[in-house]
């Protein structure tokens, strides 16, 4: 939510409150948290099996992500049809947009991130074939030199004379490149595999409020890039301590309509522009409503609506679909 908010209006009111508008200002470093967790939950679903059929683990990754990334391509062509071209459209439906100098936002721009996951998931298979299940500590080593690189060269970068700003080249070079974001992905499966061998039930709600200030803090007071894992430092306790807590925090989010914004979160992430797009346009041209802040609230409103009505009627049973036939 911290993201669609980002995408918003920057005339909204929560970007008039002093501090807070600096967290939303810098809320692209949930993408950052979600790569993270991503290599997390992948060892976590895996972390029992001997070895991965990378056929059937590619499957399933097809099945659980193309839906709905396929479906806010055609939502966001409803008001911006004059963007499309077949070489834009190749390269979303591919996934290979952010590997492009100047393409990594074509189209339905968050599908950026997607197109890092694709990553991901062609490496997966083979880290856990011949790493992980192998207990082959090299990967540790590897992992963490690979972050501490990433960290000194885009930080470096982006205070160089070679950066040029945002919505430039230079931009999406240094955010949006997938390499830059692998040791996301390696120190979240270091964090799953460190979780699945020294799981701890307990009470860790203070600690896990303490962090989470702590990342609000870091955001607001730090001048440094964390775009690209450096916010690992405090989002891997964070990650760790959430799967491990029995506290109230846990007992909150278990309930039944928060899980289900959970399940919704992706349909969510992946429609929120092009909703806002389509949205805003209604408003404009057929009720005259134009005040930021009156906006903002339906729409929050309708793409939670959306985003529910597509997981129920699209995303899960096209998934279980794809599954079935396979």
């Amino acid at each position: 939510m911290a993201i669609v908010i980002s995408h918003f209006n920057k005339d909204l009111f929560l970007y008039k409150i002093p501090y807070i508008s600096d967290v939303f200002l810098k809320a692209n470093v949930g993408v950052s948290y979600f790569f993270i967790l991503s290599g997390f939950i992948m060892i976590v679903a895996y972390h029992r099996k001997a070895r991965i059929d990378y056929k059937d683990f590619y499957r399933n990754r097809f099945a659980r992500i193309s839906p709905l990334y396929v479906v806010g391509l055609l939502l966001y062509l409803v008001t911006r049809y004059s963007d499309f071209s077949f070489y834009k459209a190749f390269l979303y439906l591919l996934g290979i947009q952010s590997w492009i100098p100047g393409k990594a936002l074509v189209l339905n721009f968050p599908g950026w991130s997607i197109s890092v996951e694709f990553l991901f998931y062609l490496l997966f298979p083979w880290l856990y074939n011949y790493f992980y299940s192998k207990g082959n500590k090299s990967i540790w080593v590897i992992a963490v030199l690979i972050w501490i690189g990433t960290q000194f060269f885009t930080n470096l970068y982006v205070d160089s004379h070679a950066y040029k700003g945002p919505h430039t080249m230079s931009h999406e070079f240094s955010h949006y490149f997938p390499m830059w974001h692998v040791n996301e992905f390696l120190i979240g499966n270091l964090a799953g595999l460190f979780f699945v061998n020294n799981r701890k039930k307990k009470n860790y709600d203070i600690a896990i409020a303490l962090i989470f200030i702590g990342i609000l803090l870091s955001l607001i007071f730090i001048p440094l890039n964390f775009h690209n894992g450096l916010m690992a430092l405090l989002f891997v306790p964070l990650i760790y301590l959430i799967s491990c807590n029995n506290g109230l925090l846990t007992k909150v989010f278990s309930l039944k309509p928060l899980e289900f914004l959970g399940e919704i979160s992706y349909a969510i992430y992946i429609i929120h522009i092009p909703v806002l797009y389509i949205l805003r346009s209604v408003l404009w041209d057929y009720f005259q409503i134009y005040q930021s802040n009156t906006v903002f609230w339906i729409y929050l409103i309708v793409l939670m609506v959306v985003s529910a009505f597509f997981y129920r009627f699209i995303e899960k049973p096209t998934r279980d679909y794809l599954k079935r036939k396979a």
